[in-house]
């Protein structure tokens, strides 16, 4: 017989809406519950697509003897960490405060009022692995709970200051450092592995935000070793097998340091970052490798995460047929059976599928072993000739895998993951002029608008129709960003005005007084502590693409407020940042725009015409990455462009472009050449750490 979570919207929740145990959804009810009947909370954390939570539900909350435990001795809560991230970033901190790590299966023990007193990731049944079973941890803190309570009580009370503690600490405010941004190729440089690319050793994650703020520095100064940390990365990324070499997109990150064996779950917020990146390395440095990139995990967004009807899904899972990678994998004679014995040697020697295999049960996770140009010299062959072969085995290929069972998908929309894909495809959209990239963009952005903003405010999921969850700080702040990038795409005045209305209720509802931002609103839940975003994780803190918007929305409108606010967000992590700049990496992009004398460009004309769509794309097209780009005649509909805009629409005339700095503009510019000479990044060259040129 289903449990309460039948009743509810999240794939993650009702994927256990058949377990034997007596699960509540995160509320009152649960905690009412827990106080009547003097009950310790024990609460289960994870995603629908967390191969660990898998694997712990199947082991432990499946069990009826376990449940029968849990349900005499407990109240159970499940929470979909995708859908409370601020449940999630509370208790998480707890748990790496008693642990010193934390992950998902987040597993924790409270008191009937919030507190945690206990807690852990994922437990196996019996003690193994040095983990402690769950079995034996269930009786063990029962015991305590009836024995021992007034120690259980007083490690929740020690636990919740702690947590007030690091609450305060993280907002304490110091003044900017001298010198931040000159730290990070240095910093970024010892954690560089230079023979694979990225950073550190296994497992490895695809470092999008620190690429992109390399990318920053490297468009601005010209250091040598930022663009070869770019370049080195992206190659080795798309080369191995955490890129999906088959079907497009990333999966989540790679289990060894060489890029090759994957954790296969594809999440929707990493190929949105990770699309933008390669986008703007390659109007950077014109690799055509990574504009292939792009296009491929786009379109397998817009093939497998887009609905009919726009925006897209969250993610898809790592597990089918109840394995890992099942579903990604090949062996020689599958290679056979599907492109033809004749071509199967070639088409091996170009992904490593080998009898032996890199993954298990002498199963191979595809890579790009070979090149073309290897290939070629080894088979005598020409290189027009393989890249014909190549590109029908794949579509053999991607065929045959679509009759496999495939991983589940999570088809909620998240807003703030969604607006990180509108970002990412009306860049590209915008780059390699493709406007079905640009249209996707905009369809997602007027179903968000449609359906997730409700009484002026956000709402944070959709599913079914339905929108639920009070917006969070992500919400707000990934979807002002989205917007602004949507209008540089398409110069629709109506996502500008949006962008600065929502910023409005942002600042309203969720602003700290010791400057950035809440992660929930004012008058929302009440969480044992309030939470708030400092560190960049797998998606960007909202205060560090808050500070970004800020600045943008200064460079637009001359509004000095916003300055401001942005500078208060500065001085709120100032003294975190030199300390470990690699975990702000989105905060020191919003830095490096603030301090790179930002241009705004303002074009005049009607979009569609010849000579202001050249001008259009020369802006785009320019690798320079502190600006601001406006339509003059936005201002007739969003009056806050005006003193930007004012005295430069085209009135029917040729289109003109002005470049300008802190609202003093050049001679206007009709010759798109010109303005892409105008747009190119004077890089400081002479400010370079000489030790720097070479490795």
């Amino acid at each position: 017989m289903p449990n309460r979570l039948a009743l509810e919207s999240s794939p993650y929740l009702l994927q256990h809406k058949d377990n034997p145990v007596d699960w509540y959804p995160w509320g009152d009810e649960a905690f009412a519950r827990a106080r009547s009947e003097d009950k310790p909370v024990f609460l289960s954390i994870g995603y629908s697509t967390c191969h660990w939570c898998h694997v712990m539900e199947h082991e432990s909350f499946e069990n009826a003897t376990i449940a029968e435990v849990l349900n005499r001795d407990f109240v159970a809560i499940k929470v979909d960490r995708e859908e409370r991230p601020d449940v999630d970033d509370v208790y998480m901190q707890a748990v790496q405060m008693m642990t010193g790590s934390g992950g998902w299966p987040l597993s924790l023990f409270l008191t009937p009022d919030r507190k945690p007193f206990y807690g852990g990731t994922y437990y196996p049944p019996r003690s193994r692995w040095g983990r402690p079973g769950f079995v034996e941890l269930l009786g063990a803190i029962s015991s305590a709970w009836r024995s021992r309570r007034d120690e259980l009580e007083s490690s929740a009370a020690e636990m919740l200051g702690h947590l007030e503690t690091e609450s305060q600490a993280r907002a304490a405010t110091s003044a900017m450092p001298a010198g931040v941004l000159d730290a990070v190729v240095p910093a970024l440089a010892k954690q560089f592995d230079a023979e694979n690319g990225g950073f550190g050793g296994a497992p490895k994650f695809p470092p999008a935000m620190r690429l992109e703020l390399l990318l920053r520095l490297w468009t601005r100064t010209g250091v040598p070793l930022a663009r070869e940390m770019v370049e080195k990365t992206l190659s080795g990324m798309a080369a191995g097998g955490m890129y999906d070499q088959i079907g497009g997109g990333f999966h989540r990150y790679s289990v060894d340091a060489h890029w090759t064996v994957p954790h296969f779950e594809k999440m929707l917020y990493d190929n949105a970052m990770l699309a933008r990146v390669y986008t703007l390395a390659y109007r950077a440095f014109g690799r055509p490798d990574d504009a292939r990139v792009v296009r491929e995990t786009l379109d397998y967004l817009l093939r497998e995460m887009t609905p009919e009807d726009g925006g897209f899904y969250a993610a898809q899972d790592a597990d089918s047929e109840g394995e890992e990678g099942t579903f990604y994998v090949w062996t020689p004679e599958a290679v056979a059976e599907v492109v033809g014995a004749s071509e199967a040697p070639l088409v091996c020697a170009r992904f490593g599928v080998t009898p032996a295999g890199n993954f298990e049960h002498g199963t191979t996770v595809l890579t790009a072993a070979k090149s073309v140009a290897e290939l070629a010299a080894d088979s005598g062959r020409g290189v027009a000739e393989i890249e014909v072969v190549l590109r029908e085995a794949r579509e053999k290929m991607y065929a045959a895998r679509a009759r496999r069972v495939p991983p589940a998908t999570d088809d909620k929309q998240l807003t703030d993951w969604t607006a990180l894909a509108i970002s990412a495809f009306a860049l590209a959209g915008r780059i390699l002029r493709e406007p079905r990239y640009v249209d996707a963009a905009g369809a997602a952005a007027e179903r968000l608008l449609r359906e997730c903003v409700q009484g002026g405010g956000l709402l944070h999921r959709a599913r079914g129709g339905r929108a639920a969850i009070d917006g969070f700080a992500t919400d707000y702040a990934f979807l002002v960003e989205a917007l602004l990038d949507l209008y540089e795409a398409t110069f629709e005045p109506r996502y500008l005005a949006e962008a600065l209305r929502l910023q409005g209720v942002f600042d309203e509802r969720f602003a700290d007084p010791r400057g950035g931002y809440f992660l929930t609103a004012a008058g929302g839940e009440g969480l044992i502590v309030r939470p708030r975003e400092t560190f960049d994780g797998a998606t960007p803190s909202s205060n560090s693409v808050a500070a970004s918007n800020l600045l943008r929305i200064a460079a637009l409108t001359g509004d000095a407020s916003a300055r401001e606010r942005a500078d208060a967000i500065f001085a709120a992590f100032g003294g975190l940042l030199p300390h470990a700049p690699s975990a702000f990496p989105r905060l020191l992009s919003a830095l490096d725009f603030r301090e790179g004398s930002p241009l705004e460009v303002v074009l005049a004309g009607e979009p569609g015409r010849d000579d202001f769509d050249a001008l259009w794309d020369a802006a785009l097209a320019s690798p320079r990455m502190n600006r601001v780009l406006a339509r003059a005649e936005t201002a007739e509909e969003v009056p806050a462009l005006a003193p930007l805009a004012e005295g430069r629409a085209a009135a029917g005339g040729p289109a003109r472009a002005y470049v300008c700095e802190s609202f003093a503009c050049r001679a206007p510019i009709s010759d798109a050449r010109e303005l892409a000479a105008a747009l190119e990044p004077a890089r400081t060259t002479e400010a370079r750490d000489p030790h720097l040129e070479t490795r």
